[in-house]
């Protein structure tokens, strides 16, 4: 892993982090984290729960910001700027502008309860990049349309499932023209049912070339649709692997015996 941040380039890359570490207090929830995400590339996190998961993915966007180390998108630093060899952290204004490259979708859903699934969809383009009203309408009902919920469009939160509420999750993050989607246990607060239509429309995602990170524990779609899987224990990356060899082959013995008890209970 290069440690320069003055290194040159790579534009095949979109997410870089080098030696990230984050604390909370005394606890030392990351030690040292460094991954490197291809444009495209669509990357499984998983291990279990408190062991940074969610923490890793939101250093991404810096809703957590490092305390040592640092985050690349697309080859430019993430809450920071270079002053010589220092770093220099961004006024929240520049940071949130950075974010807007950059969708999350969440465990809950957070939807704005008083407004319509297309209102969601179309609010942030409206608000932050002034995009005309019209121009919003139509993309948002492109993408309920893509996520399979044209019919919704008029629906209030309160009146839709949660598998629909995350489609809808799903469409507002898309509705920014993110270069990067960011998934935090997306279906971990729905019921089984509800499970296969989120993960459908994640799948659809990553067939059309997202760069795609999700932290989950739904092991089938990390075999699908993930092109890497990343198991991670007490802060820090214990393997990494293509998925065909991760679930069959994994190196770690402690990969070994988490997923044996995630595969086979």
């Amino acid at each position: 892993m290069r440690n320069d941040l003055a290194a040159p380039l790579d534009p095949a890359c979109a997410v870089e982090l080098h030696d990230v570490h984050k604390y909370f207090g005394d606890h030392h929830v990351l030690k040292g984290v460094s991954l490197r995400i291809m444009k495209g590339e669509v990357v499984v996190i998983l291990g279990p729960s408190g062991g940074g998961k969610s923490t890793l993915l939101r250093t991404i966007n810096h809703l957590e910001k490092p305390d040592r180390g640092w985050v690349k998108i697309n080859g430019g630093l993430m809450g920071y700027r270079r002053d010589g060899d220092r770093l220099v952290e961004l006024s929240d204004r520049e940071t949130a502008a950075q974010r807007r490259h950059i969708g999350m979708v969440f465990q809950q859903f957070n939807l704005f309860s008083h407004m319509t699934a297309l209102q969601n969809v179309m609010a942030a383009p409206i608000k932050v990049l002034k995009t005309e009203k019209e121009k919003a309408a139509a993309d948002a009902r492109r993408l309920l349309a893509l996520v399979g919920l044209p019919e919704k469009e008029n629906a209030y939160p309160e009146h839709l499932s949660g598998g629909q509420q995350q489609r809808v999750a799903i469409a507002r993050a898309l509705a920014m023209h993110p270069k990067v989607l960011l998934f935090d246990e997306p279906t971990s607060a729905l019921d089984p049912e509800m499970v296969a239509e989120v993960l459908s429309v994640m799948l659809d995602l990553s067939k059309a070339g997202m760069t795609m990170v999700v932290v989950t524990h739904e092991i089938g779609f990390a075999r699908v649709a993930a092109h890497r899987a990343v198991f991670v224990e007490n802060g820090e990356i214990v393997e990494e692997a293509p998925p065909e060899t991760f679930f069959a082959n994994p190196a770690s013995a402690r990969t070994r015996q988490f997923l044996g008890k995630v595969l086979h209970g």
